[in-house]
C-alpha cells in the first residue's frame, strides 16, 4: 500500500466526531506494519475515551496505547511503526493525533505513549501550511529526497532531526536539546526521529535501508542514531 501522499496532506487532528469505527482493519494492517529492527519487542492496545486518563483540553473517542520494551532504538522505533499506522488511519479518513499529555490507567512499565484517532471533518491541510525548518537546517546541504522527513510531525514542533550525507546515504542524527527543552523532550524527540525515518521508508519503500554503524562523524549538538539508505 502506497502511503507516501498521505504525508503531503495529514495533519495532527484535535476535532473529532463520535462516530464508530470498524477496528479490525487497524488491527489487521498495524499486524503487517514492518518495524525499524527485528529485535525489540513492541506491541499496542485500542481503549476508549473514558478508558485513558487525559491531561487535553480536547479528546479523541479512540485511543492506541503503544508499548515497548526498553533497549536502544526502542523509542525510534515506536514513531517509525505507528506513523505508519497513522499514514494509514488518514488514507481511511480517520484523523490521529500523538499525544504526550495523557496516559493509560494501569501503570505499565512498558507504556510510552497514546495515539488519539477518529472520525474528523479537519484531518487534511495543504503542504504550504506546514510550518518546517528548511531542508537545509535539517541537513548538511539542501536535499530534496528528505522533504517527507521535513514534513514529519513532532513534539511541540521541534523537528529534531538531523541528516548527514554519505557515500550510499545518510547518517541521522538527533537534536541534543537545551536544559529546559530536554526535560520535556528527552522522551519524545527519539519518538520525533523515528515518524520522520517512517515517513522516508513509506517514501522509498524498495530501497530504503537501515544499520547502527560502528564508526560515524560525531557531531556537535547532536546524538548519533543510526544509518540510512533510501
Amino acid at each position: 500500500m502506497d502511503l507516501s501522499n498521505q504525508i503531503y496532506v495529514r495533519k495532527s487532528c484535535r476535532k473529532y466526531l463520535d462516530d464508530e469505527i470498524d477496528l479490525s482493519g487497524i488491527h489487521e494492517f498495524i499486524s503487517n506494519v514492518n518495524p525499524l529492527t527485528e529485535d525489540i519487542h513492541y506491541h499496542y492496545e485500542i481503549f476508549k475515551r473514558d478508558e485513558v486518563s487525559l491531561k487535553t483540553p480536547w479528546s479523541a473517542p479512540y485511543y492506541l496505547a503503544l508499548y515497548s520494551e526498553k533497549k536502544d532504538l526502542g523509542l525510534v522505533n515506536i514513531g517509525f511503526v505507528f506513523q505508519q499506522g497513522c499514514l494509514f488511519l488518514q488514507s481511511i479518513g480517520i484523523g490521529s493525533c500523538w499525544v504526550g499529555m495523557a496516559s493509560i490507567k494501569e501503570k505499565d512499565p512498558e507504556f510510552v505513549i497514546l495515539i488519539a484517532f477518529g472520525k474528523s471533518d479537519e484531518m487534511t491541510r495543504d503542504v504550504s501550511n506546514f510550518k518546517r525548518k528548511s531542508l537545509s537546517e535539517i541537513s548538511d546541504f539542501e536535499d530534496e529526497k528528505l522533504i517527507p522527513a521535513q514534513l514529519a510531525p513532532s513534539a511541540i514542533n521541534s523537528q529534531p532531526w538531523y541528516f548527514k550525507h554519505t557515500s550510499d546515504g545518510f547518517d541521522v542524527y538527533q537534536v541534543k536539546q537545551n536544559i529546559l527543552k530536554r526535560q520535556i523532550l528527552k522522551k519524545w524527540n527519539p519518538i520525533d526521529v523515528g515518524i520522520a525515518l517512517s515517513h522516508l521508508y513509506v517514501s522509498n519503500e524498495n530501497t530504503f535501508e537501515f544499520e547502527v554503524k560502528n564508526s560515524f562523524d560525531d557531531l556537535k549538538g547532536y546524538t548519533y542514531i543510526g544509518s540510512i539508505k533510501i
